[in-house]
């Protein structure tokens, strides 16, 4: 079975998913402000979302929809390709290293 989450059908749909990588970051966590309630009084009613721009740090960032900017394809397949770049090269430095200790045994 597939986890799913549901939205109530009075909130709007949110413009970007869990796990999304944007031009702000990684996208960790999602919130929405109902109509009708401080929080959208004060920020208007929206989904609000947890961006996490280095997976190297602790820093995360809050940002509306509208300060959301998604890659363009171009983009993405650039971000992409340097990530299968990066791990292929750890691929490579971890068969090497387990080469040597084959070799020292």
């Amino acid at each position: 079975m597939q986890p799913t989450i549901s939205i109530p059908k009075d909130w709007d749909y949110p413009r970007f998913t869990l796990g999304q990588l944007t031009k702000q970051g990684l996208i960790i966590g999602i919130q929405y402000y109902p109509a009708d309630t401080f929080l959208a009084h004060e920020y208007g009613h929206s989904w609000r979302y947890t961006v996490l721009p280095d997976k190297h740090s602790e820093e995360v960032r809050y940002c509306f929809d509208d300060h959301i900017q998604q890659f363009s394809l171009a983009e993405l397949q650039e971000q992409l390709q340097a990530k299968i770049q990066e791990h292929q090269q750890q691929i490579t430095l971890l068969q090497a290293q387990l080469m040597e200790g084959l070799g020292d045994a």
